[in-house]
């Protein structure tokens, strides 16, 4: 019997899509995130944590609590993919900046990627995550962002007057 295997070759991978709102910044968080399985079921979060926080530690509570909630679904290899550059440079080696006070949020989620077998994290643009933001913001009780304007005219274009 042949394994399931991800694009890029892991068998039984798991894939994460998170994100995570903070009302204003900062203020009121929410946390949302796209779980999908090995064999592409999909499980929703979408949680407000206690507390106020900016949008770097909303982004960080996302990834834990997606981590978690995979590895309680028996997961043993994960994809995590994040719009959020601070999140992606600081967890694969490449720090941004100093972020002191989310230090251990940053340590915590290092250690919860270390418990699997297979574990990476990778940026996407904010427009391919776009149902973990959904998440979020629903956490929030916000609606979600419009869909993004497409590059095309919807209206033909006038031709230009002349004086």
């Amino acid at each position: 019997m042949a394994e399931a295997t991800h694009p890029t070759g892991s068998a039984l991978r798991w894939t994460i899509h998170c994100d995570g709102s903070a009302v204003p910044n900062p203020g009121a968080m929410g946390i949302g995130a796209l779980l999908t399985a090995p064999d592409g079921a999909r499980h929703r979060l979408s949680e407000a944590p206690a507390g106020r926080g900016c949008n770097n530690e909303a982004e960080l509570r996302a990834l834990i609590a997606a981590l978690q909630a995979v590895q309680a679904r028996g997961g043993r290899s994960v994809c995590a993919y994040s719009d959020n550059r601070v999140l992606v440079d600081h967890l694969t080696g490449k720090p941004t900046g100093p972020f002191t006070r989310l230090a251990e949020l940053f340590e915590d989620a290092r250690r919860l990627l270390a418990t699997f077998e297979d574990a990476s994290v990778a940026w996407i643009p904010a427009h391919r995550n776009g149902e973990a933001d959904a998440l979020a913001r629903q956490a929030l009780g916000l609606p979600g962002r419009p869909a993004p304007a497409s590059r095309g005219r919807s209206t033909p274009r006038r031709p230009p007057t002349r004086a």
